[in-house]
């Protein structure tokens, strides 16, 4: 991985990042308003025309649970698919990747916790069950020539349990990627980490699995994200999850922000002349989109900036 230093700071960096849009699925999960396929639709086109090569899509999950993923199957059959894109889906159980191999998903994910409580809560299990589950989906996916992708809930912080201990963050990724995971996602779910927390963790998983191996995944909860991604950065990892206008709220806090804006993101590798192929003008297009889809307006500090110099 090329790196460059950043003149202010002499603190090696990136010189690209790879950015990869949640907001489709991660972001669009947790919206209370329902957003139809055509609209789903719509705004995959419009990050793809954006520059933005990675779009998880949807996911597929029982619709009795997740309401909002009810249509990915009618997401992925309507979209135009570019092949240097990735159009990737949540998988966390065969049925799911049954039905993403139907529609030609060619990339899938499943998500694991570093914390018990969480696991419980979320997918009904313990840690080692939920591996017991994954395990045949990863080893049918691999099969079908399908990569997969993993992710680790609450590796800074649990809703129900506190404090996370980095050795079972750690724990849990190299299980995920010695499992035939390619990449391992560490994600902040309730957004309580800092810069230092999120340096140590990542040092300790790097200890399991190799750093271009990671990704971050930081929701914006005490409005840390950014503070969080450059310290990641600083690490050495080069992939990092967004979301588009920060859809998506954090459901462990009420009323408070969850993913990280893509726009955000961009603008800030941007001013430290990181590259990451995506058009900031027509990100914030699409963010305006679906936002006024959704009837609000977006969370992104840069798309409402962007936003009041064109009025």
């Amino acid at each position: 991985m090329s790196l460059q230093l950043s003149e202010k700071t002499n603190e090696k960096l990136p010189a690209t990042v790879n950015i990869v849009e949640v907001g489709p699925r991660d972001g669009l999960q947790n919206e209370k308003q329902p957003v139809d396929a055509e609209h789903k639709i719509a705004l995959v086109h419009n990050l793809a025309d954006a520059g933005v090569t990675y779009i998880e899509t949807g996911a597929y999950v029982s619709p009795k649970w997740v309401p909002q993923m009810g249509t990915t199957t009618e997401v992925f059959a309507g979209i135009t698919q570019q092949e240097h894109i990735t159009y990737a889906a949540l998988t966390p159980n065969l049925k799911g990747l049954e039905a993403a191999l139907a529609s030609g998903v060619k990339e899938v994910a499943i998500f694991g916790a570093a914390s018990e409580a969480f696991s419980q809560k979320n997918i009904n299990c313990s840690i080692e069950e939920s591996f017991e589950r994954f395990a045949p989906v990863v080893e049918k996916a691999l099969a079908k020539g399908v990569k997969v992708r993993g992710y680790v809930s609450c590796v800074l912080g649990c809703p129900y349990e506190g404090d996370i201990d980095i050795q079972q963050v750690a724990r849990v990724a190299k299980k995920l990627f010695d499992m035939g995971c390619y990449e391992i996602s560490l994600g902040d779910t309730i957004g309580v980490g800092t810069p230092d927390k999120a340096k140590a963790m990542i040092a300790e998983v790097a200890k399991q699995v190799p750093v271009e191996k990671l990704a971050v995944h930081f929701h914006d909860t005490y409005g840390q994200a950014l503070a969080n991604i450059y310290a990641a950065l600083q690490m050495g990892v080069n992939t990092v999850d967004s979301a588009v206008a920060g859809l998506g709220g954090c459901p462990y806090a009420k009323g408070a922000s969850g993913n990280v804006a893509t726009e955000d993101v961009v603008y800030m590798l941007n001013g430290l002349g990181i590259k990451s192929g995506i058009d900031l003008t027509k990100l914030a297009k699409a963010g305006w989109h679906i936002s006024d889809t959704l009837n609000r307006a977006p969370s992104s500090k840069v798309s409402a900036a962007l936003r009041a110099a064109q009025e």
